[in-house]
């Protein structure tokens, strides 16, 4: 059996009906008073689409929140070098789209370079 993800005690088809006045008293304090300044022009032109039907589409828009009008929709965001496909669930809500795009990724070191160890200065660089 299967266990039903819920968002603030609310099923995603409830979360996804929510009205934008009671979707504001369930997110944090910083999200809230983000929203309530409005959207900037960017934001609008991405939301646009989104209500259009739109589904895969790129954006640079890492600072808009999560509402529920996003989930279920697949975003490619941008961390400064590639884009990255990003699913929207439930879960997201309330959270900006740059957390689940990185920017960093994790370190691979490999062998030392030349000249890093005092072994490897006798070999010649050529």
């Amino acid at each position: 059996m299967a266990k039903e993800i819920t968002w603030r005690g609310r099923s995603e088809e409830e979360a996804k009906k929510l009205d934008f006045k009671t979707f504001l008293e369930l997110i944090p304090a910083r999200q809230r008073r983000t929203l309530q300044r409005g959207f900037t022009d960017a934001q609008k032109q991405l939301m646009k689409r989104i209500t259009h039907g739109d589904n895969n589409f790129k954006t640079h828009c890492r600072d808009l929140v999560i509402t529920p009008a996003l989930v279920g929709k697949s975003l490619m965001i941008y961390n400064g070098k590639e884009y990255n496909r990003v699913l929207i669930t439930i879960e997201m809500l309330g959270h900006c789209l740059g957390e689940f795009a990185m920017t960093r990724k994790s370190v691979k070191h490999s062998a030392a370079g030349i000249g890093a160890t005092r072994s490897s200065k006798a070999i010649s660089a050529r």
